[in-house]
């Protein structure tokens, strides 16, 4: 019974309006593909990218400001354990959030490689 109040008192604490004011951001919804792109579109995707690091960057600050202020709010109350499941939470949001741009990233960056192949192609032609 005392494990069932303990999760309730932090899914309370995870739920509450403090948690409600970081919103995860979207990846971006197309990264073109670097064979076929245009220099415009890679521009636009690295530009797209670039944006939704920054908005990760911002959302993971913001979870680390909420978890502190929930602790600090509730910290009286909370046992040591409430306080290590907030932390477990806390650093499995971050960590998937990361995990998602690092993703977004990796997948432009290949593109960016093709589309640099596909570049040098063109320009032998040329030459």
């Amino acid at each position: 019974m005392k494990a069932l109040a303990s999760v309730l008192i932090v899914a309370a604490i995870a739920g509450g309006p403090a948690y409600a004011a970081c919103s995860y951001p979207r990846a971006p919804a197309n990264i073109p593909d670097g064979a076929t792109a245009t220099l415009e579109q890679m521009v636009a995707a690295q530009k797209s990218v670039k944006a939704y690091n920054d908005e990760i960057k911002a959302y993971t600050d913001c979870l680390k400001l909420e978890h502190e202020a929930a602790v600090t709010k509730e910290g009286d109350k909370l046992t040591k354990e409430q306080k290590a499941e907030l932390e477990k939470m806390q650093v499995q949001k971050n960590n998937a959030a990361v995990d998602e741009a690092e993703s977004v990233t990796a997948r432009f960056n290949e593109q960016v490689k093709a589309f640099k192949t596909k570049s040098d192609k063109d320009k032998e032609k040329k030459g």
